[in-house]
Protein backbone atom coordinates (compact mmCIF):
# COMPACT_ATOMS: atom_id res chain seq x y z
CA UNK A 1 0.00 0.00 0.00
CA UNK A 2 1.46 3.30 -1.16
CA UNK A 3 -1.09 5.36 0.15
CA UNK A 4 -2.29 7.47 3.11
CA UNK A 5 -0.05 9.17 5.85
CA UNK A 6 2.01 6.71 7.13
CA UNK A 7 3.33 5.53 3.79
CA UNK A 8 3.60 9.24 2.80
CA UNK A 9 6.12 9.82 6.02
CA UNK A 10 8.18 7.28 5.41
CA UNK A 11 8.91 8.51 1.86
CA UNK A 12 9.68 12.07 3.54
CA UNK A 13 11.54 10.78 5.98
CA UNK A 14 13.50 8.83 3.30
CA UNK A 15 14.34 12.03 1.83
CA UNK A 16 14.42 13.84 4.88
CA UNK A 17 17.49 11.19 6.01
CA UNK A 18 19.44 11.47 2.98
CA UNK A 19 19.84 14.89 2.81
CA UNK A 20 21.23 14.31 6.41
CA UNK A 21 23.54 12.20 5.64
CA UNK A 22 24.43 14.21 2.83
CA UNK A 23 25.01 17.30 5.69
CA UNK A 24 26.41 15.56 8.81
CA UNK A 25 29.12 13.89 6.08
CA UNK A 26 31.11 17.13 5.05
CA UNK A 27 32.69 19.58 7.14
CA UNK A 28 32.33 22.12 4.00
CA UNK A 29 29.01 22.02 3.81
CA UNK A 30 28.46 22.19 7.75
CA UNK A 31 31.30 25.07 7.90
CA UNK A 32 29.45 27.08 4.99
CA UNK A 33 25.99 26.90 6.96
CA UNK A 34 27.58 28.55 9.87
CA UNK A 35 30.39 30.63 8.82
CA UNK A 36 28.17 33.17 6.86
CA UNK A 37 26.08 33.74 9.13
CA UNK A 38 28.01 33.95 11.98
CA UNK A 39 30.14 37.02 9.40
CA UNK A 40 27.14 38.36 9.61
CA UNK A 41 27.09 38.98 13.09
CA UNK A 42 30.55 39.51 13.39
CA UNK A 43 29.93 42.72 11.48
CA UNK A 44 26.62 44.18 12.17
CA UNK A 45 27.76 43.93 15.75
CA UNK A 46 30.32 45.89 15.48
CA UNK A 47 28.58 48.60 13.58
CA UNK A 48 26.05 48.77 16.40
CA UNK A 49 28.76 49.26 19.00
CA UNK A 50 30.03 52.27 17.38
CA UNK A 51 26.55 53.34 16.44
CA UNK A 52 25.85 52.68 20.69
CA UNK A 53 28.21 56.40 21.13
CA UNK A 54 26.06 58.02 18.69
CA UNK A 55 22.62 60.26 19.40
CA UNK A 56 20.08 59.19 17.17
CA UNK A 57 17.22 56.33 17.10
CA UNK A 58 19.30 53.59 15.93
CA UNK A 59 21.80 54.05 18.77
CA UNK A 60 18.46 54.38 21.34
CA UNK A 61 17.18 51.04 19.48
CA UNK A 62 19.88 48.82 20.80
CA UNK A 63 20.73 45.78 18.89
CA UNK A 64 18.61 46.70 15.97
CA UNK A 65 21.08 45.99 12.90
CA UNK A 66 21.93 42.24 14.81
CA UNK A 67 18.12 41.53 15.19
CA UNK A 68 17.50 42.99 11.28
CA UNK A 69 20.65 40.52 10.39
CA UNK A 70 19.56 37.57 11.79
CA UNK A 71 16.30 38.11 10.52
CA UNK A 72 17.35 38.71 7.16
CA UNK A 73 18.86 35.43 7.80
CA UNK A 74 16.41 33.53 8.19
CA UNK A 75 14.68 34.17 4.94
CA UNK A 76 17.70 34.13 2.93
CA UNK A 77 18.99 30.51 4.68
CA UNK A 78 15.06 29.60 4.02
CA UNK A 79 15.41 30.15 0.44
CA UNK A 80 18.74 29.07 -0.03
CA UNK A 81 18.42 25.58 1.71
CA UNK A 82 14.96 24.76 -0.31
CA UNK A 83 16.43 25.89 -3.58
CA UNK A 84 20.14 23.94 -2.70
CA UNK A 85 18.05 20.75 -1.72
CA UNK A 86 17.09 20.53 -5.69
CA UNK A 87 20.82 21.46 -6.87
CA UNK A 88 21.78 18.76 -4.83
CA UNK A 89 19.19 16.20 -6.45
CA UNK A 90 19.54 17.79 -9.96
CA UNK A 91 23.66 17.07 -9.35
CA UNK A 92 23.27 13.90 -8.76
CA UNK A 93 20.54 12.76 -11.59
CA UNK A 94 18.80 11.52 -8.65
CA UNK A 95 15.26 12.86 -10.00
CA UNK A 96 14.86 9.86 -12.64
CA UNK A 97 15.40 7.93 -9.51
CA UNK A 98 12.90 9.15 -7.15
CA UNK A 99 9.80 9.88 -9.21
CA UNK A 100 9.37 6.37 -10.56
CA UNK A 101 9.17 5.75 -7.30
CA UNK A 102 5.83 6.54 -5.18
CA UNK A 103 7.20 9.55 -3.98
CA UNK A 104 4.99 12.21 -4.75
CA UNK A 105 6.08 16.03 -5.47
CA UNK A 106 4.62 17.18 -2.79
CA UNK A 107 6.27 14.59 -0.24
CA UNK A 108 9.37 15.36 -1.75
CA UNK A 109 8.36 19.58 -1.38
CA UNK A 110 7.57 18.88 2.99
CA UNK A 111 10.54 16.92 3.14
CA UNK A 112 12.74 19.87 1.37
CA UNK A 113 11.31 22.37 4.15
CA UNK A 114 12.35 20.00 7.14
CA UNK A 115 15.92 19.97 5.64
CA UNK A 116 15.73 23.95 5.08
CA UNK A 117 14.58 24.96 8.80
CA UNK A 118 17.52 22.55 10.10
CA UNK A 119 19.72 24.51 7.79
CA UNK A 120 18.26 27.65 9.43
CA UNK A 121 18.78 26.32 12.78
CA UNK A 122 21.82 24.96 12.55
CA UNK A 123 23.52 28.63 10.73
CA UNK A 124 21.08 31.37 12.09
CA UNK A 125 20.56 29.30 15.44
CA UNK A 126 25.05 29.41 16.00
CA UNK A 127 25.08 33.20 14.72
CA UNK A 128 22.63 33.94 17.24
CA UNK A 129 24.33 31.87 20.08
CA UNK A 130 28.02 33.49 19.16
CA UNK A 131 25.97 37.14 19.68
CA UNK A 132 25.84 36.76 23.33
CA UNK A 133 29.44 35.91 24.49
CA UNK A 134 30.54 38.18 21.14
CA UNK A 135 28.27 41.55 21.36
CA UNK A 136 26.38 40.47 24.95
CA UNK A 137 23.16 40.64 22.60
CA UNK A 138 20.55 38.02 22.74
CA UNK A 139 18.05 37.84 19.92
CA UNK A 140 15.41 36.05 22.53
CA UNK A 141 15.88 39.31 24.81
CA UNK A 142 15.68 41.71 22.29
CA UNK A 143 12.04 40.65 20.37
CA UNK A 144 11.41 38.00 23.53
CA UNK A 145 7.80 36.24 22.60
CA UNK A 146 7.61 38.00 19.03
CA UNK A 147 10.52 35.97 17.72
CA UNK A 148 8.73 33.24 16.95
CA UNK A 149 5.71 34.99 14.57
CA UNK A 150 8.68 36.57 13.29
CA UNK A 151 10.68 33.15 12.70
CA UNK A 152 7.93 31.54 11.02
CA UNK A 153 6.70 33.94 8.53
CA UNK A 154 10.06 34.65 7.15
CA UNK A 155 11.02 30.85 7.09
CA UNK A 156 7.95 30.32 5.09
CA UNK A 157 8.46 32.83 2.68
CA UNK A 158 11.95 31.82 2.46
CA UNK A 159 10.28 28.46 1.50
CA UNK A 160 7.96 29.64 -0.96
CA UNK A 161 10.99 31.91 -2.76
CA UNK A 162 13.21 28.95 -3.00
CA UNK A 163 10.12 26.14 -4.04
CA UNK A 164 9.86 29.20 -7.31
CA UNK A 165 13.23 28.92 -7.91
CA UNK A 166 13.50 25.22 -7.91
CA UNK A 167 10.66 25.34 -10.20
CA UNK A 168 12.82 27.34 -12.79
CA UNK A 169 15.90 24.99 -12.12
CA UNK A 170 13.84 21.92 -13.41
CA UNK A 171 12.84 23.65 -16.35
CA UNK A 172 15.85 25.67 -17.35
CA UNK A 173 18.56 23.75 -15.99
CA UNK A 174 21.22 24.33 -14.01
CA UNK A 175 22.28 26.88 -15.89
CA UNK A 176 20.02 28.73 -13.70
CA UNK A 177 21.62 27.77 -10.71
CA UNK A 178 22.64 31.44 -9.95
CA UNK A 179 18.58 32.45 -8.92
CA UNK A 180 19.52 30.33 -6.30
CA UNK A 181 22.01 32.40 -4.85
CA UNK A 182 21.16 36.37 -6.14
CA UNK A 183 17.45 36.37 -6.89
CA UNK A 184 16.80 36.74 -3.11
CA UNK A 185 19.08 39.95 -2.89
CA UNK A 186 16.55 42.07 -5.70
CA UNK A 187 13.98 42.01 -2.66
CA UNK A 188 16.17 42.69 0.22
CA UNK A 189 16.31 46.64 -1.00
CA UNK A 190 12.51 46.35 -1.09
CA UNK A 191 11.99 44.33 2.13
CA UNK A 192 13.02 47.11 4.48
CA UNK A 193 15.63 45.09 6.38
CA UNK A 194 17.86 47.61 7.93
CA UNK A 195 15.48 50.94 7.77
CA UNK A 196 11.68 51.84 7.52
CA UNK A 197 9.48 51.15 4.00
CA UNK A 198 8.71 55.08 4.06
CA UNK A 199 12.76 55.62 3.48
CA UNK A 200 11.91 54.34 -0.22
CA UNK A 201 10.20 56.19 -3.07
CA UNK A 202 6.41 55.44 -3.16
CA UNK A 203 6.28 53.55 -5.94
CA UNK A 204 8.82 51.23 -4.87
CA UNK A 205 7.19 51.11 -1.62
CA UNK A 206 4.04 49.23 -2.46
CA UNK A 207 6.05 46.78 -3.51
CA UNK A 208 8.02 46.41 -0.54
CA UNK A 209 4.23 46.18 1.42
CA UNK A 210 3.37 43.55 -1.21
CA UNK A 211 6.31 41.11 0.16
CA UNK A 212 5.65 39.20 3.52
CA UNK A 213 9.00 40.04 4.88
CA UNK A 214 8.25 43.68 4.69
CA UNK A 215 5.65 43.90 7.75
CA UNK A 216 7.89 41.65 9.59
CA UNK A 217 10.87 44.01 9.65
CA UNK A 218 8.24 47.01 10.51
CA UNK A 219 7.06 45.29 13.11
CA UNK A 220 10.35 43.85 14.30
CA UNK A 221 11.45 47.99 14.52
CA UNK A 222 8.06 48.53 16.56
CA UNK A 223 9.33 46.14 19.23
CA UNK A 224 12.40 47.25 19.92
CA UNK A 225 11.54 50.52 19.44
CA UNK A 226 8.11 51.12 20.73
CA UNK A 227 8.11 48.27 22.81
CA UNK A 228 4.73 46.43 21.61
CA UNK A 229 4.05 43.65 19.12
CA UNK A 230 2.09 45.70 16.02
CA UNK A 231 -0.85 42.49 15.45
CA UNK A 232 -1.99 44.07 12.36
CA UNK A 233 1.59 44.14 10.63
CA UNK A 234 1.64 40.27 11.96
CA UNK A 235 -1.65 40.13 10.49
CA UNK A 236 -0.70 41.48 7.08
CA UNK A 237 2.18 39.69 6.75
CA UNK A 238 0.32 36.03 7.15
CA UNK A 239 -2.47 37.60 4.47
CA UNK A 240 0.54 38.01 1.88
CA UNK A 241 2.33 35.02 3.22
CA UNK A 242 -1.11 32.67 2.21
CA UNK A 243 -0.86 34.32 -1.20
CA UNK A 244 2.83 33.59 -1.65
CA UNK A 245 2.33 30.12 -0.75
CA UNK A 246 -0.34 29.65 -3.36
CA UNK A 247 1.61 31.22 -6.18
CA UNK A 248 4.55 29.33 -4.80
CA UNK A 249 2.97 26.19 -5.04
CA UNK A 250 0.83 26.63 -8.62
CA UNK A 251 4.14 27.98 -10.31
CA UNK A 252 6.19 24.67 -9.03
CA UNK A 253 3.74 22.33 -10.40
CA UNK A 254 3.58 23.87 -13.36
CA UNK A 255 7.12 24.11 -13.61
CA UNK A 256 7.58 20.41 -12.47
CA UNK A 257 5.01 19.06 -14.72
CA UNK A 258 6.38 20.83 -17.85
CA UNK A 259 9.89 19.89 -16.89
CA UNK A 260 8.73 16.00 -16.22
CA UNK A 261 6.74 16.12 -19.74
CA UNK A 262 9.92 17.51 -21.48
CA UNK A 263 12.31 14.46 -19.86
CA UNK A 264 14.31 16.94 -17.84
CA UNK A 265 14.06 14.82 -14.66
CA UNK A 266 15.72 12.06 -16.64
CA UNK A 267 18.34 14.18 -18.00
CA UNK A 268 19.13 15.83 -14.79
CA UNK A 269 17.62 19.13 -16.13
CA UNK A 270 21.11 19.72 -18.12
Amino acid sequence: MTHGPVPALRRIGAVVRRHLYLLTGSMPRLVDLVYWPTMQMVLWGFISRYLSGQSSLIAQAGGIFLSAILLWDILFRGQLGTSLCFIEEMYARHFGHLFVSPLRPAEFVAAVFTISTVRVLIGVGTAALLAWPIHHFSLVDALGWSLLPFFAVLLMFGWALGLIIAGLLLRLGLGAENLAWGAIFLIQPLTGVFYPLATLPQPVRTLGWLLPSGPVFEGMRAVLTEGRFDVRLFLLSVGLLLVWMGISAVSFLLLFRSARERGLLLQGAE
